[in-house]
């Protein structure tokens, strides 16, 4: 998870323009103690004494847990999908035993793959139980194989679920020629999974997950941000100072070029949607969860504006002067880091 990377994200949504589209909020940097409203002390101990030299493995502190603990104090129930190429295992972890949260993971499975969990009959358990959906995907799953099953399935998780804000995992590392993953999804193909969860119009927290080939993820987030913006953007890339990184097409959608054949059957696929929905029927209505007050921001650290928001009068209008005082000034969207790194090198180890 270079920094690196999303300096070239940043800059490619810069020169598309689509930040003139957003409204850009300033986050706060997260303390020891945002972490460990999940994590335990211990941990989050240890991990400030990590350096170089004993560093391992992918994702340290599960920021998308913090953040749906955040969206319970306002929602009754939150949907997190996840389509990154490896198994959601965190996040279904955390929520594996709760009715508030349903996981849903699309991802490879298999004995040597990481994290080698995401069986299909990993289902949740107590009152969570059938609100953990995985679907176990094969080698070389393409865009037409992917939306049999991901269309299907996300239709009926939100019939049964009827969630009240969903997150949405885009693992780039889902693409085709990824590093590490092993599916031949095309940026359109995984933009319209994007797209479709967009198009249900309920609040949607897209956030970004694997992705080992960067010229891909770049690509790939760039045209998602547009599709959550609505904006449609040229298929030939902007000039910007990481140009040469897109040899030689140049081009937002570069042609999958498929290294291994699709292991998943349309009789496979469709064993796996019939278990899905097998296991929704088991929730006999959406579960009901009595909301309480929510309570104010109990993050240390943040800015003075929420605590002013959360001073104000409900029935008084927030005017457009103060709304803006939230935003982040034009001036302040700087347009990335400006290192000298050289292009990916596709050979080079991760």
């Amino acid at each position: 998870m270079k920094p690196h990377r999303l300096s070239v994200i940043h800059s490619l949504v810069v020169n598309y323009g689509l930040y003139k589209k957003m409204q850009i909020y300033r986050p706060y940097r997260a303390s020891a103690h945002d972490m460990c409203r999940f994590h335990s002390d211990e941990y989050i101990e240890f991990l400030q004494r990590v350096t170089p030299q004993n560093i391992q493995g992918f994702c340290y502190v599960n920021d998308i847990v913090i953040a749906i603990l955040e969206l319970l104090k306002y929602h009754a129930r939150v949907l997190y999908i996840d389509i990154d190429v490896h198994h959601g295992d965190g996040v279904q972890e955390a929520f594996y035993l709760t009715d508030r949260v349903m996981t849903v993971s699309f991802h490879n499975y298999g004995t040597y793959f990481f994290p080698g969990t995401g069986d299909m009959y990993e289902i949740g358990a107590e009152s969570g139980r059938y609100y953990s959906v995985n679907v176990p995907l094969k080698e070389g799953i393409d865009d037409q194989s992917y939306y049999q099953v991901f269309k299907p399935v996300i239709q009926y998780v939100m019939e049964f679920f009827q969630p009240t804000a969903i997150v949405l995992q885009c693992g780039a590392d889902s693409l085709d020629n990824d590093r590490l993953g092993c599916f031949s999804l095309s940026t359109k193909g995984h933009g319209e999974c994007v797209k479709f969860v967009r198009d249900f119009n309920i609040p949607l927290l897209a956030v970004g997950g694997g992705g080992y080939t960067l010229r891909n993820v770049a690509r790939c987030w760039t045209y998602e941000t547009s599709l959550l913006l609505d904006e449609p953007i040229s298929n030939e890339l902007p000039y910007n100072e990481y140009l040469e990184y897109f040899a030689p097409d140049f081009t937002l959608h570069p042609d999958v070029l498929t290294r291994q054949e699709n292991a998943n059957s349309k009789q496979y696929l469709e064993a796996i949607t019939r278990h899905v929905y097998d296991n929704l029927k088991m929730i006999q209505h959406s579960p009901s969860v009595q909301m309480q007050d929510v309570p104010g921001d109990i993050f240390p650290g943040a800015d003075d504006t929420s605590a002013m928001m959360d001073e104000m009068d409900p029935d008084v209008r927030v005017s457009q002067a103060e709304e803006d005082r939230r935003v982040e000034p034009p001036n302040e969207f700087y347009d990335g880091d400006k290192d000298q790194d050289k292009p990916d090198d596709p050979t080079a180890p991760s």
